[in-house]
């Protein structure tokens, strides 16, 4: 286990605002209803050679609450989640976590603080079992002179696995199972719940319903309602524009590298989101920024 790194339920969470609020967007990351957003960025922009990914965005991720992050293929969505993960380093802007700037160096830096992330491809060892995926890079040893030796506490980590898995209310049957023997909808569960045990901070999920049929895609949306029933938020990146329309509190649209829209779904329909992804609603009224 990576030393001090802090587990589901640990009191990792966000602190509030301790002087009044700003209006967001500006330094300090701070809403207007004065709460500190769990991670935010200010003015990132990423550029790939002559390549423009980002121009300078601007997003907040509060406590307990599901963001979705929609837009056409090229639009940067990915590329944000990248540069949240660490996997890749912005060329300008500032990340935020509870208010206080950070820089990160690699991804095992953003998952010290607490950022998860949910890949489409899920990143599971098929001949590992539910257990040891979940901790996978994060093992165990047992106490005592043996842990000089290395040895597992094996037992330790299956207690652990089948109480996170039960926090959240995901049922695999057996956490001594092989990954690769469970259903599509299975193992997206298993990674949702290894980025809910170690994500005290926040979780991104980065299309995770793409390879799944409709009750898997159900099922992923059911989970991830209930990873923020405990207070961790989720930006939530996907294609399935229903499902967005579902499970998301807010739906931040990126449109060329820019966010153009910021929509609550409930005064939102799914074809007022199609049209800002498409550019179409550009010339409108609404800006929802």
């Amino acid at each position: 286990m990576v030393a001090d790194e802090p587990r589901f339920g640990d009191g990792g969470g966000p602190r509030d605002a301790d002087g009044p609020g700003r209006q967001a967007g500006t330094d300090g990351g701070v809403a207007v209803d004065g709460e500190v957003p769990v991670i935010a960025v200010r003015g990132i922009t990423k550029h790939f050679g002559s390549i423009q990914a980002l121009r300078g965005v601007d997003l907040d991720v509060r406590r307990g609450e599901v963001v979705g992050l929609v837009g056409d293929n090229g639009a940067g969505k990915s590329t944000l989640v990248n540069i949240l993960s660490g996997a890749l380093q912005p060329n300008g802007g500032t990340i935020l976590v509870d208010g206080k700037a950070v820089t990160f160096g690699s991804s095992l830096e953003a998952r010290r603080l607490g950022i998860e992330t949910v890949y489409q491809d899920l990143s599971l060892a098929p001949d590992l079992s539910v257990w040891a995926n979940i901790f996978l890079g994060r093992e165990e040893t047992v106490k005592g002179p043996l842990r000089v030796f290395g040895w597992l506490d094996r037992r330790a980590m299956a207690r652990s696995a089948e109480a996170d898995l039960e926090r959240t209310r995901i049922r695999i049957g057996s956490v001594s199972s092989l990954a690769g023997r469970l259903s599509g909808g299975q193992r997206q569960a298993i990674a949702v719940g290894r980025a809910v045990a170690w994500g005290s901070k926040v979780i991104l999920m980065d299309e995770p319903t793409a390879a799944l049929g409709v009750e898997q895609q159900e099922r992923v949306g059911q989970l991830v309602r209930s990873v923020c029933e405990n207070g961790v938020p989720v930006l939530f990146i996907s294609h399935n524009l229903p499902q967005v329309h579902k499970i998301c509190d807010r739906v931040v649209v990126l449109f060329q590298g820019r966010v153009v829209a910021n929509l609550r779904p409930a005064e939102s329909s799914v074809d007022e989101i199609v049209a800002w992804i498409t550019g179409a609603a550009m010339g409108g009224a609404r800006s929802g920024l």
